[in-house]
């Protein structure tokens, strides 16, 4: 997988995408094995092949209820297809919802979606790649196909399965000689880390990393009014969808209620129907429990009364069968017993419309970081505004507007990422959400915490929730808008997807501001204006432990940068230095805004700010990491950053002669450098030595 950290990786990531890479027809090796090249090696070399990414050893089982030394581990053995049963198949007649019987682990929401991909063949083959099998170049692996995050990942297994007491453990097919359905859930255990890491989900997420598609949600207590319409229409685009039932504690998960359904747990909504029923229309649904059993007994259930009074031929053209986990209900039963329904859409114009339209879509990729752009939500209102910060444009109302309106349909999909490989270290989902906020009459800056203050939201997400991904389909007037992705409580560090899909066209942008550096000025005005009384400004109040090494360099070779035909005027040197601290005392006085004698994070990112500084998260967030101890900056740290900066910057402004904002280097232009950057050993040492011995205290 590739990963989104660094300017270096972001150039690199963007000529790939821009090449082609991580689409479906040119999906990414995970972790570099390429199946082709691997089966080949085996075949040759003539031994099966061993997966050393994913072993076959308790690691790859689990790290809590199926860690090494669990119960539910003890006699686990690996297996080989070929070594449990006399004909093993890969795929027999076809892959049918009833390959997929679940085992021991709570993935019943990845087994629903699966059961979900056997009703389109083409999409079921773009994961499950053709080519495959237990006899014609069999070596022992096989591989998948998974959307993950904006990109699509080829995965290789072994086919060696976990077996206790002679029946695999998880995903099984009824027949018991069919393997495809238990490799996927080996392929996809390994994506995220380990099987146990599977236990627990939203069918939506199988979904969407089967078909990089969209999921909505619709509360079935409080469904929209053609309800039936939408999911006739999702079936007929061969749409994914799932429905559960909401549980109101944990002694409900998995509790079977009195007409057999199961209470937090993943059901495939697999088709619908309308039949003649003692003289009127009767609206039915067809719904498939993933463990192949346990059915609905109630009114059109497999052996109910109400199918006497159905012509045979209609029944069989309807697959009723017995116990085979998959049973009808009357429309108006479902949205009785079941909480919710979770529709995946192929694309994004397979939405509810009753018309096809193409959508424009964006794609980025963000960060939330501890200190520097993870704000909480509004709740928050001092950190709220560091959020990361996506600008849209509006630009054409829809053509079939709902009422007289006019406005903008448009979807926002928030996906936080790989959040069920950090289980293993004790983490999960955060909860998250999004708001959206008119953004008229702004420059193309990151929003500040005066404005979040006095504006309020023009849209937002539902709730916040602790799913990897929330969405909402919303409709505004044509302009321009922020978008502000949040975790719910601030500082809470994760990586994100934010997905925007526009109906009509748009312009869609990260907002960020230019890197500006303008603290020179208010030093040479300290310089002028500051009599030499303030030599002896009292530093009591601020905890620094008194100038580092570091610090004292920096303020010399700042002096380098800006002074370098009198760089050995010892007493001017002093001088200056202790009116720039004077200067930068003003600024962290004013903005240590709880009087701690230390800056939090947002307080350092206003003091930069105010110094004539304006950088993007990116910057905000090395600066953090470099600089803060236990999530404070003292005086010394903060001295030293403002004056390496100051320094960095005039030395940027001087290499880009045309004012370009860019500047392109290569060796040469590095050896040819000025040598103020490079101290001499007189530099680093003799005003360190005045400052240290200066006639006050720091």
């Amino acid at each position: 997988m590739l990963s989104y950290g660094g300017i270096s990786a972001q150039i690199s990531i963007s000529r790939l995408k821009a090449a082609g890479k991580g689409s479906y027809e040119q999906a990414i090796h995970f972790q570099n094995q390429v199946f082709e090249d691997l089966r080949q090696e085996c075949l040759e070399a003539g031994y099966l092949f061993e997966d050393p990414c994913f072993p076959a050893e308790p690691c790859s089982l689990g790290f809590k209820e199926l860690g090494p030394y669990s119960s539910k581990t003890r006699g686990v053995e690996w297996m080989r297809p070929t070594e449990l049963c006399g004909d093993p198949q890969f795929i027999l007649g076809g892959a049918t919802r009833t390959d997929i019987c679940q085992g021991a682990l709570g993935d019943c929401w990845l087994l629903a979606a699966i059961a979900s991909l056997t009703l389109n063949e083409n999409l079921l083959h773009r994961v499950v790649p053709h080519g495959q099998s237990f006899h014609e170049n069999y070596a022992g692996i096989f591989h998948f196909q998974f959307w993950q995050f904006g990109e699509w990942v080829d995965i290789v297994i072994d086919d060696r399965l976990p077996v206790k007491d002679g029946e695999l453990m998880f995903v099984h097919s009824v027949e018991g000689n069919e393997f495809w359905s238990a490799l996927i859930e080996k392929a996809y255990a390994k994506l995220n880390g380990s099987y146990e890491a599977l236990s627990g989900g939203s069918t939506t997420e199988g979904f969407e990393d089967f078909t990089g598609g969209v999921s909505e949600m619709y509360e079935l207590c409080k469904p929209p009014k053609d309800l039936y319409r939408i999911i006739s229409k999702a079936l007929e685009r061969d749409s994914l969808l799932g429905c559960s039932i909401d549980i109101t504690s944990n002694f409900d998960m998995e509790a079977v209620t009195f007409k057999k359904l199961v209470k937090g747990h993943a059901y495939s909504v697999t088709g619908l129907s309308q039949v003649n029923f003692q003289g009127h229309t009767e609206r039915l649904i067809r719904i498939r429990n993933p463990w192949g059993q346990v059915e609905w007994t109630g009114a059109w259930s497999d052996n109910s009364s109400e199918w006497d009074e159905i012509d045979p031929s209609e029944r069989e053209d309807m697959c009723l069968k017995m116990e085979d986990g998959e049973f009808w209900m009357a429309f108006s039963e479902f949205l009785q017993q079941f909480s919710r329904l979770e529709i995946c859409n192929l694309t994004p114009d397979t939405l509810s419309e009753e018309t096809m339209s193409h959508w424009n879509t964006i794609t980025f990729h963000g960060e939330w970081r501890r200190g520097s752009t993870a704000g909480g939500c509004r709740n928050h209102p001092n950190t709220f505004w560091i959020n990361p910060q996506y600008k849209i444009t509006l630009l054409e109302e829809d053509d079939d507007p709902e009422d007289d309106e006019e406005a903008c349909s448009f979807l926002v999909a928030l996906m936080q990422k790989d959040r069920r490989l950090s289980r293993r270290r004790g983490q999960d989902m955060h909860t998250i959400g999004f708001a959206v906020y008119e953004y008229r009459g702004c420059q193309n800056v990151h929003l500040k915490k005066d404005f979040f203050l006095t504006h309020s939201s023009s849209a937002r997400s539902e709730t916040f929730i602790n799913l990897r991904e929330v969405s909402a389909r919303l409709r505004l007037p044509p302009g321009e808008y922020i978008i502000v992705p949040s975790t719910f409580e601030p500082s809470k560090e994760a990586n994100f997807v934010l997905r925007v899909f526009t109906e009509k066209q748009s312009a869609t942008e990260y907002v960020t501001s230019e890197h500006v550096a303008g603290i020179h000025c208010i030093l040479f005005d300290c310089i002028v204006t500051q009599p030499i009384r303030n030599i002896s400004t009292d530093y009591k109040d601020l905890k620094t432990d008194g100038f580092s090494m570091e610090s004292c360099r920096t303020m010399v070779n700042f002096m380098d940068v800006f002074f370098p035909f009198i760089i050995n005027i010892i007493i001017i040197i002093i001088i200056i230095i202790i009116n720039i601290l004077y200067c930068i005392t003003v600024i962290y006085r004013q903005y240590d805004l709880d009087k701690s004698g230390t800056m939090s994070s947002y307080e350092m990112r206003l003091a930069i700010e105010s110094a004539g500084f304006k950088l993007n998260n990116a910057l905000n967030q090395i600066i953090v990491a470099r600089y803060a101890e236990n999530d404070a900056i003292d005086f010394d740290n903060f001295i030293s950053c403002l004056v390496k900066m100051e320094a960095m910057f005039k030395i940027f402004q001087q290499m880009d002669k045309e004012g370009t904002g860019e500047v392109e280097m290569n060796i040469s232009d590095v050896s040819s450098i000025p040598p103020c950057l490079f101290l001499t050993a007189f530099k680093h040492y003799v005003p360190i030595l005045i400052l240290k011995l200066l006639p006050f205290s720091f």
